[in-house]
C-alpha cells in the first residue's frame, strides 16, 4: 500500500533546487570526465576532453558562485527536531565541506590549467593568460585538484546516503524538501 504525500513543512526555493540538482549532475560528470581523459590523454584526439573539462570546469565555477550567493541569502530552515544531534552536525559538516570543495576543486584546476603549457581554454577558445607557465607549478595544482576530487566523491557518497536513509528509512520529508515539487 503506498503512502499519501504530504508535502513538506519547508521547502528550498526553486532556483536553490535548479542549482542544487544541476551542480551534482556537472560534478558527477566532471568527475567521470576527468578519470576518462587521463586514460586518454596520450592518444591522437584525447586533448578534445581536457578542453571540455577545463570548459565546463569554468561554467561550474561560475554556478558554484551563483550557488554560494544565493545560500548566502536564503538560510535554509533546521532539520525537524526528530533528527538525532549528531545527524545534524554530521549534516552540517558533510554540507561545509561539499561547499569548500565545490570551490576549491574548480579554483585548483584553474590554477593548474593557468600555469599548465596548453593554458586556460574555454570551448577552444584561449583565454589570457595571467602567469607565465611553470611544469612544476601545474603539476602541484593538478596534484591537489585530484586529491580533492576524491574528497568530494567520499562527502558527495555521504550527502547521497543521508539523502537516501532520510527518503526510504526514516521517510520524514528531510528529502523532499530539496525534491522538485511535485504538480
Amino acid at each position: 500500500m503506498q503512502r499519501a504525500y504530504s508535502p513538506p513543512a519547508w521547502r528550498y526555493s526553486t532556483p536553490a533546487i535548479v542549482l542544487h540538482w544541476l551542480l551534482a549532475a556537472l560534478i558527477v560528470f566532471m568527475a567521470s570526465l576527468g578519470w576518462w581523459m587521463m586514460t586518454v590523454e596520450d592518444t591522437p584526439g584525447g586533448e578534445r576532453f581536457f578542453v571540455l573539462h577545463k570548459s565546463v570546469g569554468l561554467i561550474l565555477l561560475a554556478l558554484v558562485a551563483l550557488r554560494v550567493l544565493w545560500r548566502l541569502a536564503h538560510r535554509p530552515e533546521s532539520l525537524p527536531a526528530a533528527v538525532p544531534r549528531w545527524q545534524v552536525l554530521l549534516s552540517g559538516a558533510t554540507q561545509a565541506g561539499l561547499y569548500l570543495l565545490m570551490i576549491a576543486v574548480p579554483l585548483t584546476g584553474l590554477l593548474g590549467a593557468m600555469y599548465s603549457r596548453a593554458g586556460l581554454v574555454f570551448f577552444g577558445t584561449d583565454l589570457p593568460r595571467w602567469v607565465a607557465a611553470s611544469r612544476p607549478t601545474a603539476k602541484q595544482f593538478f596534484e591537489l585538484h585530484e586529491t580533492l576530487v576524491w574528497v568530494l566523491v567520499v562527502l558527495v557518497v555521504l550527502h547521497v546516503a543521508g539523502g537516501l536513509k532520510h527518503l526510504l528509512v526514516d521517510r520524514d520529508q528531510v528529502f523532499a524538501r530539496m525534491w522538485p515539487a511535485r504538480r
